[in-house]
This record gives C-alpha cells, structure tokens and sequence, in this order.
C-alpha cells in the first residue's frame, strides 16, 4: 500500500467477484452484488488487469471467488456466534447476509485506510449500518491482533469462525505465527480458514506463470508477496501456535465441489491454498 491510500489488491479482488456475476452463467460460486458498486468507476481498468493474467478456460477471478465462497461455506456449517475478517477488504458478506447479523457479529479487520476509504463509500452508496457489524482498524504487519479484536468488543467467552484469505501472502512468516497464536486464544469450537501460498517449486507450469503475472501487479500497487510455504510448514506453524488442522482441500478438490456444474466451462485458476484450523 501506498500511504494512506487504499489497498488496490483490495479493490482488484472485489472485480473479481464483481464481474463473476456479469460475465459468468449462473449458477454462480459467489454473488456480490455490492463489489463493483463499492470500488466505483475505476471498476472496469481493475477487470482489465483481471482478464489480462489468465487465459480461458483458467479464469484469474476463479481462486478469489473459491477461497471467499470455502470460508463462508465453513461459517454456514456450524454455529458460530461471530465471524471475523482479517484483512477484509472490500469484503460484503454483512450487507449480503443479513440475516447472520440477526444473532451473530462481524468483525471486520483491515487496514485503516483501506477501512476509511470502504466506510465513505458505504455510507455514499447508502448501505446499512449494524452495531453488530464492526469495523476494526488495524495494520496486521505491525499492530497486535489481540488488543484490536478487544477493542473492537470481540467476545474472547464466544464461538468465533475467522476468515484470512487472500492475506497472509502479504504477511511474514513471524507475523503469521502470532496471528495464529492470538487465533489459539479463542473460545473452544473457534476456528480459521486461511490460504497461503504455496512454494514455488509445488506450482504447476500454468500456476508459476500466473504467479508470475500477479508478483509483478502487487508490487507495482506497493503490495509485494512476503512469504510462502509446504503444507508441512504452514500446519507445523499453526501446531506450534495451539491448531489443528481440520482440512485443507486440494486444488482439484476445490475445482470439483465449485466449478464441475458450471455450463460456461470455467477451470481454477488458483495459487493460494486453504487451510481450515479448529483452536
């Protein structure tokens, strides 16, 4: 990020579920409405970017649509009383499920930045305010976790599902191990759903060229990728935190249960992969 700008990943990674449902046939994986309205007119130079990093069937948007849709599967099976989003972003799951906010909380954690800019313009769009739908600023590279949920009235007695996807690539590995050692202090029955990416060496030849393409993007928006890790090293980070490894679904796992119905063809198009943890 640039100063006190907004996070422009963020804003990209809101297209991507944006143009999903203007693009794609139904039935789709994500539906947000709000996306495209929340980033604005610059909406359509964001889904050029977008297009130009992958090529049909392999859509770029695909992995962003999948990771979001898994946490939200995740919080939707059981029943957690607050659901937290680290590194939200331009996230809309609040205004696009209301009726979680009817016996649960969301907490939204980000940047203060990009948190300032994303209120404007809910409030320019005339969304809805909840005072079960809290907004925790914090830069997650350098302020503590911990002191920001309890600020933001996080009940450490409750059930909590978090979500950090499409995150901790921009995170250090000793920033992810505290994250997840504030993760281990919930209520019994909390849970994370996270992505990570994958070293280098474990991409096949279309995933190293995209992650090629996206490097060079992030770090022109002045949001490089800082860590990336095997299986056995990310679930040794989050044993070594007080987690246990409750799934981490396979690229192909993924692809079966989102996209095997679709009638447009599309193929994941994913670097990132998920691990879902229980505390």
């Amino acid at each position: 990020m640039r100063g006190s700008e907004p996070s422009r990943s963020a804003m990209s990674a809101a297209v991507a579920r944006g143009i999903h449902r203007l693009w794609d046939d139904p039935p789709w994986i994500l539906d947000d409405p709000f996306a495209l309205p929340l980033v604005g007119e610059e909406w359509q130079a964001f889904a050029e970017q977008s297009t130009a990093l992958s090529r049909p069937p392999h859509q770029a948007r695909s992995g962003v649509l999948v990771r979001t849709r898994y946490a939200e599967d995740v919080l939707a099976a059981d029943a957690y009383a607050q659901y937290v989003i680290l590194g939200a972003g331009l996230d809309s799951f609040a205004w696009r499920h209301p009726e979680f906010l009817a016996n649960g909380r969301v907490l939204e954690v980000d940047h203060p930045a990009t948190q300032t800019w994303k209120r404007e313009r809910a409030r320019t769009l005339a969304l809805p305010d909840s005072a079960r739908h809290v907004f925790a600023p914090a830069d997650l590279a350098r302020d503590a976790l911990a002191s920001c949920l309890t600020a933001a009235g996080f009940d450490w007695t409750a059930p909590a599902l978090l979500s950090c996807v499409g995150t901790t690539m921009y995170l250090d590995a000793g920033t992810i191990a505290a994250l997840l050692r504030t993760v281990a202090r919930c209520a019994p029955g909390s849970a994370i759903v996270l992505s990570y990416n994958p070293r280098v060496e474990l991409l096949d030849e279309i995933q190293r060229a995209f992650l090629e393409r996206v490097s060079r993007l992030v770090a022109g928006m002045g949001e490089p990728l800082r860590s990336a890790f095997t299986p056995d090293e990310i679930v040794r980070l989050a044993h070594d935190a007080g987690l246990r490894a409750a799934a981490a679904p396979t690229h192909d796992e993924l692809e079966e249960r989102y996209l095997t119905t679709r009638r447009d063809g599309m193929r994941l198009l994913m670097i990132e992969r998920l691990l879902w943890l229980r505390v």
